[in-house]
């Protein structure tokens, strides 16, 4: 019992797991009450038990599994998360509980598989049983068997899938078991049940005697059909109904009998197994079927007839057989063989079903043909044939070859073609039999029943019945408006016989009861017109929702009206002349009709008059229109001389044709007489408002056709003239509809050939006015004319271009008007039978498509095959347009299609376009034979010929339509092939053309299995297309029908493609609506014109349409639009413009700026409470994530676009981006990184414009970015540069291009070193194009910017480089080669050590590359040699780097070179700095990786150097090179103090310190002081960002760094002179890395923490007292206003600031004097502009606005009234408060009237205009400096500075210089000086060396000691300059801000802008000292070589010789 305690503590869940069976049997009873107990399905204790159940039914112990069974049977019928386990626990049913000697246990283990079926997993049971069928135990199958029978019988055969049970049904019948045949047999009769003799055909090769059996059970079944009487979950409410009959004991369930067997008939083809026939075929068949000897041709068709006859066959090509039993049935001569041939098709047809479509329309003309035969066998089996073969194709594709025999001259033909379509259309329903194929076939039957025959007459009676009664009679009777009622009523009588497919019997009742919701719905469901941009009042229909519609909504009206006349139009017989006098006398006048044909013209006018009264008056109903008509044509008619008789004539016709109910007959009497008197100038216009009249009630296209035809008889040009006027405008009066354009096209063209002007203009408007309405196929009927006539019809159709054609007006009866709205949906699916296309004259080209031609097409030589081709070629260009049967050619072309020469293929597919546009919509038929094997060629490997293949796809589709391809299963066995190219097009095809359809046929579910294969493909690509096109194959098969379809993979496939399932219903696309009917459309105009409509137009592309807005639906504006149409009203009158809601969506920012986002984003990213941006293929997560971040930066309407599934929708949004960038730029940096992210989901996409449109927009943004001085973050750049990178390797030359830009554009806004790693990572792409791109692009990094750009270390980057020289790709190895030669170049034979070991043959490969690229520069090597000759004074000549010859021009110093006007190479300086300072000066932004620190002795370059005055000028041409030499050595030392590495830096440290603590040598540090000051505040940040968070450094070492960086700055900060040097934006930074210092309280966790920073505290008090006080004032003011900016930041910070300004503001009364007070107001002036007093009081603490007021109290305290002198620097005072809170203060403290008085007396003696010029003078002394700092007046403005000096000898420069560098001091001074001495005439030397003619663009905010040498002689400073602004430029820094900037600071001048503070930030200090390391080894000698002459140069030589010698001395100690 101890055991068993220790189980019974078990938690339940674990005592079902446990290895003791009785624990386990009583952890099922609990379980099993647990299961019962709960009440939730979602409850969470289910989720315990998803992985034991399997071991519930699959226990050892047979006690505890019984009890495991039951209580699985309780946890899959209440639990929702059953199904998941539906797999295993089935197996483990199958396999461990069937074979149970237990009936129990097999009882639920039976029970078990019919509840998870209950539980919607029918497929997964029924695959485990199927697999069960297989074992080896008996029991198992039987049991299986069992299992499978209660399932059917239970569930039906809906649900449980009968194909595969009835696959396997024979084998059971063949078991060995007599238990196994036994439950066979009852499953046999079970299904039977359901199927009924669909099964027969699938057993009918099992054992005679079973099937006898079988039969015998078959009979005793009852006939009515099995119900289903368990449900699914999911068929609650069949459930409810089952149990309802039940209880009322069934009767009701009779009413349903009909459509539970329409529901349960199951196809027999579906339930056979496919049969592969073609390899079976007797190899000498195609011999012996053209065999002389009908016998051997018996013999072969024969073999072929057994082949035949299997039920169901394997699809393949039966393009050749097809045509040789065509080729019997066609043209063999013996019946006997036609009949069996005939058969031959039959049974391939019904075996091969819709994959034999694409040879119907080769069959049926020669099977039609055939039936000239009478016999009735040959006739019967032909029958047979053609009906096999219909079911195949459909009557569109047929139509046109049924309709060429109707007119045959043999009956039998014209019979059997009648009762084919008879039998054809009991196949149709409504929807397959459209008026526009039943019209022409209509028009031949009704031929027909007049005919002479009467079999031909009985046939089209049948058939004419037979569609009456499919498609009832309403839909018929228009096109039977000429019979009489005796046929009418035959017909009828034939249509009530008619039993259609579907077992309807009856009258056409059941047509037109469908008729009838089918019309009224598409009111209901079409979605409002859009209105397209730009044309408010016209709505266009969006031609993306569908292939073009043929039919024109708008035309609807007035086709209806036309309709509406034709079906009620009387048909009229001529009546006889006196009938016709008997009836007019009757309604008119006796008087009128005597003097009708009076000789007197009064006595006639008054006839006419009385006339035309009688017809006014005249009721519709009496009016007798043909006699009143041939009363007015009674002598003298027509010739009627008097013109005022002849007007009222053609003016009453009109009112009769108005009035009356006018026939065609009656038109006939009158329309010559119209036509004669068109074009007299009195009756003209009678003439043609009579020829309107009657053009409204015959309607205008038969009209039209007679009056045109009249005018053309004629030969007066005055008529043919006006005629063609007259058509023009009643074309734009009635519409285009209907019009027959062929009738009128010859006599057009005889109008244009005319001689009479009048007629051609006439002919040339008229085209205008067809080109409104047909647009530019129009053109194509007159390319044969002239080219002086096509320019003017061209010129004609230019003015017409873009103008929409008028709404008719009229046309339309009321009839029309109300029958419309009824028909519109019919209409719109008539429209097809007028499309314009099918208006061109078509030839037939099949005569010219000879055997000869369709011989050499299949020839084995490839250049006669090439000949056939271009004959083709030839014949379809010379008929423009062909019709549809193109005889042999389609088979010959397919041949060719898979030529093995590629040009042939080509060739072929160009023909096809060409065959395409020249047939037109016929073209359908040959999408079968044609169309696919267009799509095989997109497998090919070459991208042209796919590129081919697809353009000549869409040329075909553009034609047919999607619908034909995806019918049948063609397009799935293409999918089928494994091959990628051919799947990735195909299915990126179908991801673009899908959303394009309202519906698809049901074939697509076959590309399902397929679909889901490419989903799991090898190939990327194909998985990645297969992944686009799900949502578009989604969105038309829906999400459960594709689930659904999933469960026939194997497990692990299912799961994933599930999940991309779920993925893709995210993004699932809606479907496009219908059009809306109340707008006018217009058909493109290249592509095939719509319907003849009354108002098309030309329709946008697809793109147009987004400008509009969402495609959403709105209900009320359907119905309005439908109310309207039913109304009748015109499209034009009801336009539906874009809502004002989506118009104001998309006006305002795009771009919004959300404070602090990016930074929050940054945070959320680094503590992982979002996704990381790092993936190799984007997951539907990332774009989730991203979507939801830019909800909030972006305008509602950009992100749905940006997050649209059509890639247009992409491309319109980059385009709003690129618009509102610069505008927008700092909302755009604001989200830049969410932007950056966005495009680098778009770099994963294929299409390449968006890639383009991409690249567009981020070189723009790149470009702006750098404009803005923006940095990239190292979260920005990490989450966009490696995807870009990925594209470099892109296949196409133009986005590799255009990456290589934005790659190079990138160093400006982001550092080269940083952008190294992520090239060096792109390096190891297995995509050879990307690795070769990034080893160019490293190359260029490491020309462009040394080798300091390496990471790591150069040494490590250049092996890794160097790897790839052997690499197995040409380009890799070539870009290999060229970066490390690059790096030759840099840094010369050190590239040997750097690159490690190389082969033998990589090492010969770099060398011979290094030799070849020495001797590419031969010029600029020459120059290099010569500038040591030519300069032997030079004391740096000898330290040359390597030989000249070697040396290899970078980039770089050749742009140097050219900025600085240099002719000659400077040469170098001394190695130990050259390659430190190349980094430095390369490297601005990265300060962590310094190279080791080299030590120096500073002691004896610190020695005093005395040199020689010159003799013959005071200034020295040269520099003092040693004091360089010193700055240099400063320049490095501090330069390290900032580096990454922390010995490196203290190193650095300890030597400055040396430096400092020695009075003597301190000086030294003079004009270094802002440049230490940058490198140590940089280190202090290195320390706070990277080093303190870095846990596997020391903490020590870091204190350490710290207490050698707080011990420098006190030492440095007890020196005055050198800490009143420190510039204001230097100590602005310092001071905010202090006091971040303070507040780190990482720093108080370090051992001795506390004195730390009570060290810091002692230091903030040295620089407050040390520094200059306007420059710290000015830093801390700055200082506290960006801290309260910075919502941010620690309160505690700000709070610090103040503290320190506090301190500044006790010190005050001391230190005053020394402020320069008018830069402390201008600070205080922007700080109150930003916050004024409000919004300072709004602040959570008052103290900021306490130290303001103290600040500016004390300054008025201490300076009185004068404080109002100083606010000189501010330009505009109004904008700050700060001027009236100083009157206020001055004011109070009672000085303002005393300071006036004061004013007036001490200036009192002052001459008035010495007054004036003393009010202005700061005003004229900033003037004045503002010249000398601009390049182009420097001289001009130190001449006016001496000159003001002169006249005001008082005047006071102090302020204006006192805040410039020390640099510009000197240069004033030194120029004030120079001009003295020249107007003193005692200086020899020209101006012109003292005053440079390049001078500074702007003071320089910086001191440096190498602006000035020991004489204080000037240093070219424009030389600095240019390089610095070359500099600049490369590293993303707009000179322009520089120089305003820096201009701010010395002179500071008033500014406008917030958001660029005045100050010279430290880091562009630190790239201005930068820049001066390299340039001060080169200016200074190109400065000298420009000076230098050959008489100077022996006066400096001595001293020349000692600083060699010196420096040689140096350069020896140091080795």
């Amino acid at each position: 019992m101890g055991d068993d305690s220790e189980w019974m503590k078990l938690p339940v869940d674990q005592k079902c797991e446990h290895k003791v069976w009785k624990a386990r049997l009583n952890g099922y009873e609990e379980a099993l009450k647990l299961f019962q107990r709960i009440g939730d399905e979602k409850s969470p204790e289910w989720g315990k038990y998803l992985g034991l159940i399997k071991k519930f039914v699959t226990d050892s112990n047979a006690v505890a599994q019984l009890k495991g069974l039951e209580a699985a049977l309780v946890f899959i019928e209440n639990a929702h998360v059953a199904g998941k386990t539906t797999g295993e626990v089935v197996s483990g049913v199958v396999s461990k509980v069937f074979n149970q000697p237990k009936a129990r246990a097999k009882e639920l283990g039976t029970d078990i598989c019919l509840m998870y079926i209950e539980i919607e997993k029918a497929e997964i049971v029924q695959d485990e049983l199927i697999k069960g069928l297989d074992n080896k135990n008996p029991k198992i199958v039987v049991a299986c068997i069992e299992t499978l029978r209660k399932a059917l019988s239970e569930f039906g055969s809906k649900i449980i899938t009968l194909k595969p049970v009835v696959k396997v049904l024979p084998k059971l019948f063949e078991s060995r078991e007599k238990a196994v045949r036994d439950e066979a047999k009852l499953l046999a009769v079970e299904i039977y049940k359901w199927i009924r003799d669909a099964l027969r055909t699938p057993l009918q090769n099992i054992n005679s005697v079973q099937l006898k059996e079988l039969e015998e059970e078959w009979v005793k079944l009852p006939a009515g059909a099995p119900k289903q009487s368990r449900f699914l979950r999911s068929q609650q409410d069949l459930k409810a109904k089952f149990e309802q009959q039940q209880a009322t004991g069934g009767d009701e369930g009779d009413g349903d009998d009909d459509d539970g067997e329409a529901d349960t008939h199951v196809d027999p083809y579906e339930l056979l197994e496919a049969v592969e026939i073609l390899s079976k075929i007797p190899k000498d068949f195609y011999e012996k079927i053209e065999a002389k000897k009908w016998q051997e041709r018996k013999e072969a068709l024969e073999a072929i007839e057994t082949l035949s006859k299997n039920p169901k066959l394997e699809s393949g090509d039966y393009g050749d057989l097809v045509r040789a039993l065509k080729k019997v049935v066609g043209k063999d001569a013996n019946v006997m063989l036609v009949t069996l041939a005939a058969k031959c098709l039959a049974g391939l047809a019904a075996g091969l079903r819709k994959k034999f479509g694409t040879y119907a329309g080769h069959v049926v003309p020669t099977v039609l043909e055939k039936f000239k035969e009478k016999k009735p066998q040959v006739v019967q089996a032909l029958q047979e044939a053609i009906d096999a073969v219909f079911l195949t194709t459909t009557l569109q594709n047929i139509s046109e070859d049924v309709l060429a025999v109707m007119d045959n001259k043999n009956p039998s033909i014209k019979q059997q073609a009648s009762l084919f379509l008879a039998r054809s259309f009991r196949h149709c329903t409504p929807a397959t039999l459209p008026k526009s194929v039943l019209k022409p076939l209509c028009a031949a039957f009704l031929k027909q029943v007049n005919d002479s025959a009467p079999e031909v007459r009985d046939a089209a009676f049948e058939a004419l019945g037979t569609a009456m009664k499919v498609v009832g009679e309403k839909a018929v009777n228009p096109f039977l408006a000429d019979l009489d009622k005796l046929k009418l009523d035959k017909i009828k009588e034939c249509a009530d016989k008619v039993e259609l497919v579907g077992g309807k019997k009856g009258g056409g009742g059941g047509g037109e009861k469908k008729e009838k919701p089918a019309a009224k719905a598409p009111p209901v469901e079409e979605p409002p017109p859009k209105a397209a941009v730009g044309a408010p009042k016209k709505a266009h229909l969006a031609k993306a929702a569908v292939p073009p519609k043929k039919g024109k909504p708008a035309s609807a009206p007035s086709a209806k009206a036309k309709k509406a006349t034709d079906a009620k139009e009387m048909v009229e017989t001529e009546l006889p002349l006196e009938v016709c006098e008997e009836k007019s006398a009757a309604v008119l006048p006796a008087s009128c009709m005597q003097l009708l044909d009076s000789a007197n013209w009064k006595e006639r006018l008054a006839s006419m008059e009385e006339f035309q009264r009688a017809v006014e008056q005249m009721d519709r109903s009496q009016m007798p229109c043909q006699a009143l008509v041939r009363m007015l044509a009674k002598k003298p008619g027509w010739k009627e001389t008097n013109f005022q008789v002849m007007q009222m004539k053609l003016h009453i016709v009109g009112l009769i044709a108005q009035k009356g109910s006018f026939s065609k007959t009656s038109a006939l009497v009158v329309l010559d007489g119209l036509v004669d008197k068109i074009g007299d100038i009195k009756c003209g216009s009678n003439a043609k408002e009579a020829l309107t009249a009657i053009g409204e009630a015959c309607s205008l296209p038969w009209t039209a056709e007679q009056v045109v035809s009249l005018a053309f008889a004629q030969k007066n040009p005055k008529n043919q003239a006006e005629t063609l006027n007259w058509l023009a405008n009643a074309m734009k009066e009635f519409g285009f509809a209907g019009i027959n354009v062929k009738a009128f096209i010859n006599n057009v063209k005889t109008a244009l050939g005319a001689t009479n002007p009048a007629v051609r203009t006439a002919a040339i408007t008229l085209l205008g006015v067809m080109y409104l309405y047909m647009g530019a196929p129009l053109r194509m009927f007159f390319e044969d004319e002239k080219p002086a006539l096509l320019s003017q019809i061209d010129a004609e159709f230019e003015k017409m271009q873009g103008q929409s054609p008028p709404a008719p007006m009229r046309g339309m009866t009321k009839k029309g008007a109300e029958e419309e709205g009824e028909d519109a949906d019919e209409e719109e699916v008539d429209g097809g039978a007028g499309d314009i296309m099918d208006l061109l004259p078509r030839t037939d080209i099949s005569d010219k498509i000879t055997s000869d031609m369709v011989e050499k097409i299949g020839d084995k030589n490839w250049k006669i095959r090439k000949e056939g081709l271009d004959e083709v070629a030839a014949v379809i260009s010379e008929a423009k347009f062909i019709q549809s049967n193109i005889g042999e050619l389609p088979m010959a072309l397919k041949g060719r299609l898979t030529d093995s020469n590629k040009l042939l293929v080509q060739q072929t597919l160009s023909i096809l376009q060409q065959i395409a546009t020249a047939m037109g919509p016929s073209l359908k038929q040959h999408v079968r034979n044609l169309g696919f094997p267009i799509i095989t060629v997109l497998g090919d490997s070459k991208p042209n010929i796919r590129t081919t293949a697809m353009t000549t796809l869409n040329a075909w589709v553009e034609q047919t339509g999607l619908k034909e391809w995806l019918e049948g299963e063609d397009l799935s066995e293409e999918l089928k092939r494994e091959n990628p190219f051919l799947r990735q097009e195909v299915l990126g095809w179908l991801a673009e053309r899908l959303p394009t359809m309202r519906s698809v046929p049901a074939d697509l579910m076959l590309c399902i299995p397929n679909l889901y294969a490419c989903l799991e493909d090898r190939n990327g690509d194909v998985r990645k297309k297969a992944q686009d096109a799900l949502p578009t194959f989604m969105m038309h098969l829906s999400y459960d029908k594709m689930n659904k379809a999933t469960s026939k993979l194997k497990p692990a496939s299912k799961d994933q493609v599930v999940a991309m399932l779920e993925k893709a219903r995210a993004v699932m696309p809606a479907k496009p609506a219908a059009p809306a009917k109340a707008a006018p459309s217009k058909p493109a105009q290249s592509a095939p014109a719509a319907k003849p409509a009354s108002a098309p137009a030309k329709s946008q592309p697809a793109v147009d349409d987004y400008g509009v807005g969402e495609p959403k639906t709105d209900t009320k504006k359907t119905k309005s639009a439908g109310s309207a149409a039913k109304k009748g009203v015109v499209g034009k009158k009801a336009p539906v413009k874009p809502t004002p809601k989506d118009d104001e969506d998309k006006s305002g920012p795009i771009f919004i700026l959300v404070p602090n986002s990016k930074e929050q984003r940054m945070k959320e990213e680094k503590a992982l409470k979002i996704l990381k941006w790092n993936f190799i293929t984007p997951r539907d997560e990332y774009v989730e994530q991203l979507k939801t971040q830019m909800a909030s930066c972006l305008a509602k309407w950009l992100q749905d676009e940006l997050f649209h599934y059509d890639f247009q929708r992409h491309v319109k949004a980059v385009n709003a981006m690129i618009e509102h960038m610069e505008a927008e730029s700092e909302a755009v940096i604001g989200c830049l990184d969410l932007i950056l992210k966005w495009f680098t989901l778009r770099f994963f996409d294929t299409n390449t414009s968006v890639l383009m449109k991409a690249m567009e927009f981020l070189k723009l943004l790149f470009t702006m970015l750098s404009r803005e001085n923006y940095h990239l973050s190292e979260y920005e750049a990490s989450s966009f540069i490696p995807y870009l990178i990925l594209k470099v390797g892109e296949s196409k030359d133009v986005v590799r291009k255009d990456v290589r830009a934005i790659l190079t554009m990138l160093c400006n806004v982001y550092s080269a070193c940083k952008m190294f790693p992520f090239l060096m990572e792109g390096t190891k792409s297995k995509n050879s194009k990307q690795r070769s791109e990034c080893l160019e692009e490293l190359g260029c990094l490491i020309e462009n910017y040394g080798m300091n750009v390496c990471q790591p270390t150069p040494a490590k980057a250049l092996k890794d480089i160097a790897v790839h020289i052997g690499d197995r790709d040409t380009t890799v190895r070539n870009a290999a080669l060229n970066t490390v030669v690059a790096a030759y170049n840099v840094c010369g034979d050190q590239v040997f050590k750097l690159i490690g070991n190389l082969s033998e043959k990589d090492m010969s490969m770099l060398e011979e590359r290094i030799k070849r690229s020495a001797k590419k520069t031969p010029v600029v090597s020459a120059k290099q040699e010569r500038a040591p000759r030519e300069h032997p004074a030079n004391p740096n000549a000898t330290f040359l780097r390597k030989p000249a010859q070697e040396e290899v021009p970078n980039k770089l110093n050749q742009a140097r070179s050219q900025n600085a006007h240099s002719e000659h190479t400077a040469p170098s300086i001394p190695k130990e700095f050259q390659l430190d300072l190349d980094m430095i000066e390369n490297d601005h932004t990265r300060v962590s990786e310094f190279p080791d620190l080299v030590q120096h002795k500073l002691d004896e370059l610190l020695e005093p150097v005395t040199i020689p005055e010159p003799k013959i000028r005071s200034v020295s041409p040269h520099f003092d090179d040693l004091h360089n030499s010193t700055a240099s050595t400063i320049n490095f030392v501090i330069s390290q103090v900032a580096s990454g590495d922390i010995n490196t830096s203290i190193q650095a440290l300890a030597q400055i310190d040396e430096v400092l603590r020695q009075e003597d040598k301190a000086e030294a540090m003079s004009g270094h002081i802002d440049q230490f000051l940058i490198a140590t505040f940089m280190q202090l940040r290195l320390i706070y960002n990277t080093h303190m968070a870095d846990d596997r450094l020391d903490k020590k070492d870091i204190f350490k760094l710290y207490s050698c960086i707080i011990g420098n700055m006190l030492s440095l900060f007890s020196m005055e002179s050198l800490a009143r040097e420190a510039s204001m934006g230097v100590l602005k930074d310092l001071m905010h890395g202090l006091i971040t210092l303070m507040l780190d309280s990482r720093v108080e966790d370090i051992e001795d923490g506390q004195q730390l920073i009570r060290s810091v505290n002692l230091l903030v008090v040295r620089v407050l007292e040390k520094s200059d006080q306007t420059n710290i004032l000015s830093a801390l003011l700055v200082l506290l206003q960006d801290s309260l900016i910075t919502t941010a930041g620690s309160p505690m910070f700000s709070e610090l600031v103040m503290k320190c300004l506090w301190r500044m503001i006790r010190f005050l009364p001391e230190t005053i004097n020394s402020i320069n007070l008018d830069r402390i107001l201008l600070d205080v002036h922007n700080f109150m502009k930003v916050f004024p007093k409000e919004k300072l009081k709004q602040l959570k603490s008052d103290v900021p606005h306490r130290t303001l007021k103290t600040l500016l109290h004390t300054l008025c305290k201490l300076t009185g009234a004068k404080i109002l002198d100083h606010l000189s620097m501010i330009e505009n005072r109004n904008e700050s408060e700060l001027e009236a809170h100083l009157r206020r203060v001055v004011k109070h403290s009672g000085n303002l009237s005393g300071f006036k008085s004061d004013q007036n007396t001490e200036k009192g003696a002052l001459r008035s205009d010495d007054k004036v010029i003393k009010a202005k003078v700061s005003d004229i002394l900033s003037e004045i400096f503002k010249k000398i700092g601009s390049k182009e007046n420097t001289k001009e403005g130190l001449t006016e500075l001496y000159e003001y000096k002169q006249k005001y000898s008082d005047a006071d420069l102090e302020p204006f210089l006192k805040n410039t560098s020390q640099f510009f001091q000197s240069y004033v001074e030194r120029g004030l000086r120079m001009i003295e001495s020249e107007r003193e005439g005692k200086s020899r030397i020209q101006p012109s060396t003292v005053i440079p003619q390049h001078s500074t663009e702007s003071y320089t905010p910086s001191h440096s000691s190498m602006s000035v040498n020991s004489n204080g002689e000037d240093l070219k400073p424009a030389v600095y300059y240019e390089r610095l602004k070359i500099l600049r430029q490369r590293h993303g820094l707009e000179n322009a801000k520089q120089q305003q900037q820096q201009q701010q600071d010395d002179e500071r001048p008033p500014f406008s802008s917030l958001s660029k503070p005045p100050l010279a930030s430290s880091t562009d200090m630190l790239h201005s000292k930068l820049s001066q390391l390299k340039e001060s080894r080169e200016s200074h000698f190109q400065q000298d070589s420009r000076s230098h002459s050959p008489g100077r140069a022996s006066s400096p030589a001595a001293n020349l010789d000692d600083l060699k010698k010196r420096l040689e001395r140096i350069k020896s100690n140091r080795q």
